[in-house]
């Protein structure tokens, strides 16, 4: 079946979608048709039959040739999509058939190594991607600078539902890519005049639904032609580097660090991916496994609960080294495995961490990288690309097919027997009497979807009894603490026609006493594919969410503990300053940022004269005294995002980040005259005021200097701490 899409300011016609449909009967309908090919094994046979019918029918019905064919690819057969039939086909079409392959959000976490492929062998035979149901999931969005689509379609929700925060965000990244790239946006689902204006409100050119059309056996040869937008253009695609490390451009400026540097501007770019959330995608190297550590894995759960993707690649990593997160063993010739590379991508977001193993010896935290930070978004998709291009598929996906008959399976007896069990209703409900599981059936044709049937152990867990509970809608067993946004996605799975599998508060008989029931529903449905029932399948799971919620408390302690020792590691415990190797670490960062955004870093040097005058007239106690006040007065004079630091015995360093360049050095000056006076105030020390001269001295990034070492040499100079340079 062939369905126009069209231009929404015109009404011409630039596409039909080709929609398959099934016989006559019980599956016609494409969702079952599909689902009984899966169960069969048979997908990519069925998948492989809809594209040739819907190329076959496009050229049969003389699709003219400045129109487009969208077609759809089941996520499972990716890899082994033949396409050399495809294209002989269209290439019998008068002046060529021009093709759009659709991809749904479902093929993007599944199989992304073989996504990225497909569209590879899509792009060389000069055909146009399509990103379906954009706005479905936010993977689309995560996806869609990586895909880089030449069209985006907008999930029917977007224009026949009362806008939200959701969707603006939505339309937030999808107009941004449009403008970025001249993809075209189209929305689906427009079947009145409301939907059609807030599809223009959201930006959308194209538009598809009942208002332009039904699906029909063929295209409809009366209506105005027009043609799609010419395709994206995709900067970051060229010969295959080989690793992250080789997207580099040729020239890009390396620096030298030690693993110890690494990891921390590693968690920074993870503290970014978090503040990005569901639509960032995040791809890592370890090397090894046995660098992904305890601390690691803490950090990374976090991220696949909170970011849109994340994969973790390192020899003798698993495909999936925690749930959610998605892995790749690198084979030892792997150019990757020498690499560090971390990458965080979003829609209006990109940076690459991309570093190379100098291979030096020891300690493990002093090893030496070679490394670049770049916010080039171009060369954060490639290097993405590359990691993505070897991540495992999800362990649990249907198994991928050849396109070749199967042979008939191999009729036994047990294979006989089956049907003759599940025909006897009563043998099948003294099955469900006998299992420790609750089980209920939902009738969701009657008002208020009542409870129809209730096992033994469904009343055990109620506390209630049979005559108790039926006829009656479950959530009387729920409470107002259990869980809303479960609640809310049960029903949206119900009304949906779904599954869902949720952990809830339930209370069990009239004393209404708590207990933590999972619970898993799934449709029931009649001859004609309607969802008529859903069965519920409970199990009491408090003891372990006891033990859960007992673990992430000694985990939060834990935390506490870990925090606590690194605030130590980088805190002078005198003045409550940084230390020393805290402010190199953090100066460093920067001048990274500021090499990015074309701004200036100030340093100042602060020296307390006559600390040792001090102390030998009134002790160690009140020379501690001195630096103590010295320390807080600097500190009070500096602004929230200015770092300060005790640097030596009786001296401090202060770096002045975000400045602009024009006015660096006068704001530089300023802050020195003034952070010089408050280390001149008397202090009372010994109950006696006491006045310590001070040295002090600035210097500028990047008017005097390029790197820290440099800046501190220059304000040493300055400060008369050091001899003049020449």
């Amino acid at each position: 079946m062939f369905q126009p899409i069209v231009e929404l300011d015109t009404g011409a016609v630039v596409a039909y979608e080709a929609l398959a449909r099934g016989p006559e009967g019980p599956l016609q309908r494409p969702d079952l048709l599909f689902a009984a090919a899966r169960e069969a094994g048979l997908l990519a046979e069925l998948d492989a039959a809809c594209r040739v019918a819907a190329f076959s029918g496009a050229v049969r019905h003389g699709l003219p040739a400045p129109l487009a064919l969208f077609v759809n690819v089941e996520p499972e057969v990716l890899d082994t999509a033949p396409m050399d039939e495809l294209l002989a086909i269209a290439e019998t079409a008068p002046g060529g058939l021009r093709v759009v392959l659709e991809i749904t959000e479902r093929a993007l976490a599944t199989r992304p190594a073989e996504l990225l492929r497909t569209v590879a062998r899509v792009r060389e035979l000069g055909w146009g991607i399509a990103l379906d149901d954009v706005g479905a999931d936010a993977m689309s969005l995560a996806f869609m600078p990586l895909l880089r689509p030449d069209v985006v379609k907008l999930d029917l929700r977007l224009v026949q539902e009362r806008p939200g925060p959701a969707i603006a965000q939505i339309m937030n990244a999808v107009n941004a890519y449009s403008q970025a790239t001249g993809a075209a946006v189209l929305a689906e689902g427009i079947e009145d005049d409301t939907h059609l204006a807030m599809a223009r409100a959201l930006g959308a050119t194209l538009g598809q639904g009942w208002l332009f059309g039904r699906p029909a056996p063929e295209p409809a040869g009366d209506r105005p032609l027009g043609s799609l937008p010419p395709p994206v253009a995709d900067c970051a695609v060229d010969a295959d580097p080989g690793s992250p490390f080789g997207c580099l451009p040729e020239g890009t400026a390396l620096r030298r660090a030690p693993k110890a540097l690494l990891i921390e501007l590693s968690k920074q770019l993870e503290r970014e991916a978090l503040r990005l959330g569901e639509t960032c995608v995040v791809t890592a190297t370890f090397q090894e496994a046995r660098h992904f550590t305890p601390s690691t894995t803490q950090r990374y759960r976090d991220l696949v609960e909170r970011t849109g993707f994340v994969c973790a690649l390192g020899e003798g990593l698993p495909a999936e080294p925690l749930p959610g997160l998605r892995g790749a063993d690198l084979a030892a010739s792997d150019p990757v495995r020498g690499e560090w590379d971390v990458v965080v991508l979003a829609p209006h977001f990109s940076v690459a961490l991309l570093a190379r193993d100098l291979g030096t010896t020891g300690p493990d935290l002093q090893r030496e990288f070679e490394y670049a930070l770049t916010y080039d978004r171009d060369v954060a998709v490639r290097a993405a690309r590359g990691l993505l291009g070897r991540v495992a598929p999800r362990t649990g996906a249907p198994e991928q097919r050849v396109l070749a008959a199967a042979p008939a399976p191999e009729v036994t007896a047990a294979a006989v027997a089956v049907p003759e069990l599940l025909g006897d209703a009563a043998l099948v409900r003294r099955a469900l009497e006998a299992t420790p599981s609750g089980v209920c059936l939902v009738d969701v044709r009657l008002p208020d979807q009542p409870l129809v049937y209730v096992n033994p152990a469904f009343e055990r867990l109620a506390g209630l009894s049979r005559d108790e509970l039926l006829g009656r809608n479950c959530r009387f067993l729920q409470g107002p603490d259990t869980d809303p946004g479960a609640l809310a996605r049960i029903r949206a799975a119900v009304a949906a026609g779904g599954e869902c599998r949720e952990v809830l508060l339930n209370h069990r008989g009239p004393e209404r006493i708590p207990w933590y029931n999972e619970l898993h529903l799934a449709p029931v449905t009649d001859a004609t594919g309607a969802v008529v029932q859903y069965i519920g399948v409970q199990v009491d799971v408090t003891e372990r969410v006891a033990a859960q919620r007992a673990l992430e408390q000694e985990r939060d302690r834990a935390r506490g503990y870990l925090a606590r020792i690194e605030e130590l590691a980088v805190t002078d415990p005198l003045t409550g300053l940084a230390t020393r190797r805290h402010l190199q670490e953090q100066a460093e960062t920067a001048l990274w940022n500021a090499r990015a955004a074309g701004d200036a870093v100030a340093l100042v040097v602060v020296a307390v004269d006559d600390l040792a005058a001090v102390e030998d007239r009134y002790g160690c106690a009140a020379a501690e005294e001195l630096v103590t006040a010295t320390a807080q007065r600097l500190r009070g004079r500096l602004r929230r995002g200015d770092l300060v630091a005790r640097w030596s015995h009786d001296s401090f360093v202060v770096v002045l980040p975000g400045l602009a360049a024009g006015s660096a050095a006068r704001e530089a000056d300023r802050v020195r005259a003034e952070l010089e006076d408050a280390a001149r105030g008397p202090v009372v020390v010994g109950g006696a005021p006491v006045s310590a001269g001070a040295r002090t001295g600035a210097s500028c990034f990047p008017a005097d200097a390029d790197d820290v070492a440099g800046l501190l040499a220059a304000a040493d100079r300055a400060a008369g701490r050091l001899p003049a340079a020449g």
